[in-house]
């Protein structure tokens, strides 16, 4: 059984909630691309537990509050969301800027209601010598070419975007840009804060992204105490969407194991 529905929790920002199918929470974040870009996840995962996949305020013309101007808001509004529910044994998902929402979520989770993360490509620490791509001075050919490992597969010409489906995608990139234009997609303290995160952590990464490296992930996936890197072939920063079976294969396996945690 699938639904959406939006909840207000004051003083937290009303969130619009896809949910899908039975069990264990599974608290599923999108990226900079919306819940689209997680489509296929939150499908797969709906068949290991009871998906939530919130749409980010901003994004798909969901209103953002004005004082909503950083990640660590919604971090916090997520682990409200959660204590709101009593949703306890979460795995949470993020690809992406979810990944970096994850991992805040994660060092300020002193309930102990997450008991395992996956982060896919994820953003949100600096590592040495491995900057985050600048993806607000790409056009759309730099974004084929630097998030896809098919770029010529991906490429969206501007042109032939319906005038509505431009402008959605605008306000879209105007959210990201508040919530993690500065500094740029990350958080200067996150990497440190990681050493205390002991959850259970799968960090899957696409071999050919361009926007944060397989060397950006493996130094990410160090900063964990518990945590396990693996990467995609023939993936960019979309491996879940580029290479679906590669990608769930891993995260099922993962789970299989007991990594997602209790």
């Amino acid at each position: 059984m699938t639904s959406t529905r939006t909840v207000t929790l004051c003083p937290d920002p009303p969130l619009t909630l896809h949910e899908a199918g039975d069990g264990r929470p599974v608290l599923v974040l999108h990226g900079g691309g919306g819940p689209a870009s997680v489509a296929g996840l939150v499908a797969h995962l709906a068949g290991h537990g009871h998906v939530v996949a919130p749409v980010h305020p901003g994004w798909s013309g969901t209103p953002r509050p004005a004082w909503l101007t950083g990640v660590d808001d919604l971090a916090l509004a997520y682990l409200h969301h959660l204590h709101d529910r009593d949703l306890r044994d979460v795995l949470v998902v993020g690809s992406s800027l979810g990944g970096w929402i994850a991992a805040e979520m994660a060092v300020r989770d002193t309930a102990h209601r997450i008991t395992g993360l996956v982060l896919i490509d994820a953003v949100g620490v600096r590592i040495e010598n491995e900057p985050i791509r600048d993806f607000f001075t790409l056009d759309a050919r730099g974004i084929a070419d630097y998030a896809w490992h098919d770029s010529e597969r991906y490429y969206v010409d501007p042109a032939a975007v319906p005038a509505e489906q431009l402008a959605a995608r605008q306000g879209d990139m105007g959210a990201l840009r508040v919530l993690a234009g500065s500094p740029y997609m990350h958080d200067p303290k996150l990497l440190r804060r990681l050493a205390r995160v002991d959850v259970p952590a799968l960090l899957l990464w696409g071999e050919s992204d361009r926007i944060v490296t397989p060397a950006y992930g493996r130094a990410y996936t160090a900063a964990f105490p518990n945590a396990r890197f693996d990467l995609v072939a023939g993936a960019g920063h979309l491996p879940h969407v580029e290479q679906p079976e590669a990608t769930f294969a891993l995260v099922d396996a993962h789970l299989s194991a007991g990594g997602g945690g209790a």
